[in-house]
C-alpha cells in the first residue's frame, strides 16, 4: 500500500525563483537581526548564530489547507525572507503530502480531509504564490537596500514533500523511521497533550504528523544540506521531532525514492566539507493584536496574500487601521525599513497620532512587498477615491490607475464622452445611479451632500466639460459622493 493512498499527486520538481544572490558580508548577524525585529521565540541552540556566519540551507514549510497563503503565514515567510536576502539558501516547502493529514498544532478539532482536485489546485496556488513573495520580495528590498545585489542571491527553491513519500509503502517507513522515534516523546509534545485531554481527542493520523515533518527535516538535511527549520512557536514540538530524528537516524537509513536504503551522498558530502555540524531550529511568536485577538483575521476573515480573495486596497486599509500599540511591532516584522527609521516615525506618530503617519507608512510597505509597486498604486487610487486621503489627492492618478483600481468594481461606469455633452451634475447623478431623480440630486446639492471629485457641489445645474479641468485622470474621469460612502467613478470614452 502505498503511504499516500491510491491518491496520486502530480508533483513539480524544484522550482528556481530567480538567479539572486547576495554580498557575502551579509551572511552573518541574520539571528540578531531578527532579534533585534522580535522575529525569535525560541531557538534549539543558542550556537545556531555561530553556524549562521556561513551560507546554510533554512527551510519553512506550509500546507495547502486553501489555495491561499494569508497574513499569519507572512510572518514565517518574512523570517525566511531575511534569510534569503543575508544570503543564505530559502527552501519554502509546500507540503503536498501532509497537507492529506493536518497539523493538529494549534487545533481543537481535526481538520476536514482534502480531496484530490483541491488538493491540487491549492498546491498549485500556494507554490505560485511563494515564488512571487520572494521575487516581489527581493524587488522591494533592492529599492531600499543599496547595498544589495540582487543578481547575486542564491535562488529561492520551491519544494513538495510528496516527491519523497508519494513511493514509500507504510511498511518502509515504519521499518526504517518509525523505530528511531519514541512514543513517549510524541506524546509528551504540547499539541497531543491537549488534544489528549479534550473532548474531540486526536486520532492517529493526526498523532503521526510529527514524525512525517521530523522526516522533512531529516530528508532536506541529508538531501538539500538544511540545517535549519522556520516556524511558528506552535511548531515547537514538530520541530524538535526533527532535530532529535536527525541525531538518531543514521546517514547509512537514507531511503531513496523507492523505499531502498543507500548512502547519503549529500550528507557525507557535507561531512566531508566541516558543514555536518547540527541541525537547528528557531520558533517565531504567533501575533496577535494588544486586545489579544489572533493577527490577520478582519471581522473573522483571514486577509489573503491572493489579490483575488483579498484587494490590494483591503490589504492597505487592514494596516491602515493597525492600533497604536501595534503599529511599531509591526513595522518591525512585516517591513525591512531600518530600525533607525522606524524609531523616527515612531517619534512623529507620538506627537500627532491624528495623522496616522506610522499606520500609512506601514500599510504602503505591506502593500508594495505583497503586491508589488502596481498593487500599492491601486490602493492609493481607491484609498483616495474613497476616504480623499491629502496624501494621495486624486489628481495625482492617472486614467489607467482608475481604469485598473476599479476594472471589476460596478462602482465604476464607462460611458461615451458624447452621452454628457451639455448635460448637468443632476443630469449626471441620475446617469450613474447616484441619486433616483433630478429633483433629489437638486436637494443634496441645495443641503451640502453632493460631491463631485471629493468637492462640495453648489450649483444644481452646472455642466461639467469632458477634456477640462472638471474632470481628473486626463480629463476622463469624474468621481460622485452622495453622502459620506455612497462611490460613483464615472469614465468616459473617446469614440472609437
Amino acid at each position: 500500500m502505498n503511504l499516500l493512498g491510491r491518491l496520486s499527486i502530480r508533483c513539480a520538481s524544484p522550482r528556481v525563483v530567480s538567479g539572486l544572490r547576495q554580498r557575502r558580508s551579509l551572511h552573518s548577524n541574520v539571528v540578531e537581526t531578527l532579534r533585534e525585529r522580535n522575529f525569535i521565540h525560541s531557538v534549539t541552540s543558542d550556537d545556531i548564530a555561530n553556524r549562521l556566519q556561513k551560507p546554510v540551507a533554512i527551510y519553512c514549510g506550509v500546507d495547502p489547507t486553501a489555495d491561499s497563503l494569508h497574513l499569519g503565514n507572512m510572518v514565517a515567510l518574512m523570517g525566511l525572507l531575511h534569510f534569503h536576502l543575508a544570503g543564505h539558501q530559502a527552501l519554502p516547502l509546500v507540503g503536498n503530502a501532509t497537507g492529506m493529514i493536518g497539523d493538529p498544532s494549534g487545533r481543537s478539532s481535526e481538520r476536514v480531509a482534502l480531496g484530490q482536485s483541491t488538493l491540487a489546485r491549492n498546491v498549485a496556488g500556494i507554490e505560485a504564490q511563494l515564488e512571487r513573495f520572494f521575487r516581489r520580495g527581493t524587488e522591494y528590498a533592492a529599492r531600499r537596500m543599496p547595498s544589495l545585489d540582487p543578481e547575486s542571491l542564491k535562488p529561492v527553491r520551491v519544494l513538495h514533500n510528496a516527491d519523497w513519500y508519494q513511493n514509500m509503502n507504510i511498511l518502509t517507513f515504519l521499518g526504517h523511521i518509525g523505530r528511531y522515534v519514541r512514543v513517549g516523546a510524541m506524546v509528551a509534545r504540547d499539541s497531543v497533550k491537549s488534544r489528549l485531554q479534550s473532548s474531540q481527542g486526536i486520532s492517529f493520523t493526526e498523532f503521526s504528523y510529527q514524525l512525517l515533518q521530523a522526516y522533512d527535516f531529516w530528508y532536506l538535511y541529508h538531501h538539500h544540506g538544511c540545517r535549519v527549520q522556520l516556524g511558528g512557536s506552535d511548531q515547537w514540538g514538530n520541530i524538535t521531532a526533527g532535530t532529535d530524528l536527525i541525531h538518531r537516524m543514521p546517514f547509512s537509513s537514507t531511503l531513496d525514492e523507492t523505499g531502498v536504503t543507500s548512502e547519503d551522498n549529500g550528507a557525507a558530502a557535507a561531512k566531508a566539507n566541516g558543514d555536518d555540524d547540527g541541525a537547528f531550529g528557531i520558533t517565531i511568536p504567533l501575533l496577535t493584536t494588544a486586545s489579544g485577538e489572533k493577527f490577520g483575521k478582519s471581522a473573522g476573515n483571514a486577509i489573503w496574500l491572493d489579490e483575488k480573495r483579498t484587494s490590494a486596497f483591503d490589504v492597505y486599509q487592514f494596516f491602515v487601521k493597525t492600533a497604536d500599540a501595534d503599529v511599531e511591532r509591526l513595522l518591525k516584522m512585516f517591513t525591512l525599513l531600518p530600525l533607525s527609521r522606524i524609531e523616527q516615525v515612531m517619534l512623529a506618530h507620538s506627537e500627532a497620532p491624528e495623522r496616522f503617519t506610522a499606520q500609512k507608512l506601514l500599510a504602503a510597505e505591506v502593500t508594495e512587498l505583497v503586491h508589488g509597486l502596481s498593487g500599492l498604486q491601486r490602493a492609493l487610487c481607491a484609498t483616495s477615491v474613497l476616504f480623499g486621503d491629502q496624501l494621495s489627492p486624486i489628481q495625482r492618478f492617472s486614467a489607467q490607475d482608475f481604469a485598473d483600481t476599479f476594472a471589476h468594481d460596478q462602482r465604476m461606469v464607462s460611458i461615451p464622452a458624447a452621452d454628457i455633452d451639455g448635460k448637468s451634475i443632476s443630469d449626471i447623478a441620475v446617469l450613474l445611479g447616484s441619486c433616483k431623480s433630478k429633483a433629489a440630486a437638486a436637494r443634496l446639492v441645495s443641503s451640502g451632500g453632493l460631491y463631485w471629485n471629493n468637492e462640495p457641489v453648489v450649483n444644481k445645474a452646472w455642466k461639467p466639460v469632458a477634456g477640462t479641468g472638471d474632470f481628473i485622470g486626463q480629463g476622463t474621469i469624474g468621481i460622485m459622493r452622495t453622502g459620506k460612502t455612497n462611490y460613483r467613478i464615472l469614465r468616459l470614452l473617446s469614440h472609437p
